[in-house]
């Protein structure tokens, strides 16, 4: 009789859809040795003789499904090896449709009465949300599945399934937010000797310590419509051919796929737009999956039309030096007006926008009045610091002792604006105080010089930084990962010795291209517009 028993409370909702005198008469059509594992095909081979609810064998095969998810909550691994179908999901075949909010009722599932029609349903428990999950899975939930499940190449599957690889890797990301699968961890992580774990380590989370994405800043070409008087670098660097170009961009699709983490190829210049092969490059980071981002200067309506038709961009971002006057004269006379027209473009087009603005000693006043003027027309506007490199040696950077309550004021100007932009490691230092969460910082781990972030020049010399010299090696000698493999890569995302036991580090290590301007060791000398205790 224990297994009698027992029906009702491990299938409550099939027990509370029947009125009593049809579950006494279904119990009494029961084995009393039967386990409770078998309910539902039970209920399916008696139920045309008993009257029942053509639904309930389905209902009772989802209860099972999400008691079987919940026992093996305890048992999903930490780790993986390779990316895994999670061992607590059941994907149901199921014959009635709308059984999701009688089981799991909630503001997504619209109650609706159960209906005949074929339905798959997913049951599983997600261990990042630590939650159970049911849901009707997408064609894209569905492929990455099969994916999965048949251990086939991928590009196999994309031309069998005449679908472009970032389909593919679009459905495999989105699976694994949800939890259906498991994905290796990033092996992309901070070097605990130069990285140790702070006093309080709840403040920092894995997400500081090890990267999920890696950004590759491509400037594509050096040819420019503009000269800023700031400009980093004017030097005549021939761009690498489409060919060698193309072969760069599955270097990054293979060292991401072997670090497990997510590539990002932010192509810029120059104007990256002026490049005579763009599309074609922008056509394959599309295919292989990437995220991408542009900065650059305004364009024209159809060009950007022309990209979204191919994949539509993670972000564009241009540049503001300061309200007109002040912009106009560092970016060229009508710069500041077709900025803000093309922002009203980017927002017409729904493509994220961005400003960043250089902070000197000449706009250092003018930042949070740009930043209100900008209020409703961009969708993220921030600051970095000049770095006196290239013709930006000519200008002054913005006073170090007015820094700190410089950043105390943006802080607070952000509360009230939702453009302005975390970015500059050292508000980690305000917030630290403050007792306030920390933000990731200038790359999402404080400085990610050669750790989640390399630069790529256009004639293949890769930088841990373009803001300043930080070479690292060349694409035309070695590959992505020889290079980020090397010992000088290791050196720059050590970061500097003299920030080693800061409290905040994982999210800081100031700016080390602030640090080689003023003359010092970015290896050895902590940033001197740092202001921690």
């Amino acid at each position: 009789m224990r297994m009698l028993k027992n029906l009702a409370r491990n299938y409550p909702v099939c027990r509370a859809r029947l009125a009593r005198r049809a579950w006494e008469d279904l119990r009494e059509h029961l084995d009393d040795t039967s386990n409770a594992a078998v309910f539902p095909e039970m209920v399916a081979s008696q139920g045309g003789a008993l009257m029942l609810p053509g639904y309930l064998a389905d209902l009772a095969r989802l209860e099972r499904a999400v008691r079987t998810a919940r026992m093996q909550a305890a048992t999903i691994p930490s780790q993986v090896a390779r990316l895994t179908i999670n061992p607590s999901l059941e994907l149901l075949h199921l014959g009635w449709q709308h059984l999701i909010p009688l089981v799991a009722p909630s503001a997504e599932h619209a109650p609706a009465a159960p209906e005949k029609g074929e339905e798959f349903v997913a049951v599983w428990h997600d261990p990042m949300a630590d939650c159970l999950r049911l849901l009707v899975p997408t064609q894209a939930d569905l492929l990455a599945l099969k994916l999965l499940a048949e251990e086939v190449p991928h590009d196999q599957v994309a031309a069998r399934e005449q679908a472009p690889p970032r389909v593919l890797e679009e459905a495999l990301r989105q699976a694994t937010r949800l939890g259906m699968l498991l994905a290796p961890s990033s092996r992309l992580r901070r070097d605990p000797n130069h990285f140790p774990l702070p006093a309080t380590p709840d403040l920092f989370t894995e997400r500081f310590l090890a990267a999920a994405f890696f950004t590759v800043q491509w400037h594509i070409t050096q040819t420019c419509d503009l000269h800023c008087k700031h400009c980093y670098d004017r030097s005549p660097r021939p761009p690498l051919a489409l060919a060698h170009g193309l072969t760069l961009l599955r270097q990054l699709r293979d060292f991401a796929k072997d670090r497990h983490v997510q590539a990002q190829v932010t192509l810029t210049g120059g104007n990256p737009l002026l490049y005579p092969h763009f599309n074609a490059l922008y056509q394959e980071g599309a295919d292989l999956g990437f995220n991408l981002a542009i900065l650059g200067n305004p364009a024209s309506r159809e060009r950007i039309e022309e990209l979204i038709a191919i994949q539509r961009p993670a972000y564009y971002q241009v540049s503001l030096e300061g309200l007109p006057d002040h912009n106009d004269h560092i970016r060229g006379a009508g710069h500041f007006d077709r900025v803000l027209a093309f922002l009203a473009t980017l927002k017409e087009l729904g493509v994220y926008s961005m400003v960043m603005l250089t902070l000197t000693r000449d706009n250092f006043d003018q930042v949070l009045p740009l930043a209100e003027h900008l209020r409703d027309q961009v969708d993220l506007f921030t600051f970095n610091r000049l770095s006196l490199v290239g013709e930006g040696a000519s200008l002054h950077m913005a006073p170090r002792k007015e820094f700190a309550g410089f950043l105390q004021r943006y802080l607070e100007a952000a509360a009230s604006n939702p453009t302005i932009g975390l970015k500059d490691n050292l508000l980690n230092i305000i917030r630290h105080r403050q007792g306030d969460a920390p933000f990731g910082g200038c790359a999402g781990h404080g400085c990610g010089a050669a750790f989640n972030f390399v630069s790529v020049l256009p004639d293949g010399e890769v930088h841990a930084c373009r803001k300043f010299p930080s070479p690292i090696g060349n694409l035309r000698d070695h590959s992505l990962a020889e290079i980020y493999d090397s010992d000088m890569a290791r050196r720059y995302r050590a970061g500097s010795a003299a920030c080693r036991d800061c409290a905040i580090r994982p999210v800081c290590g100031g700016c080390l291209a602030v640090v080689n301007s003023l003359g010092l060791d970015c290896f050895q000398d902590r940033d001197p517009f740092c202001f921690m205790a």
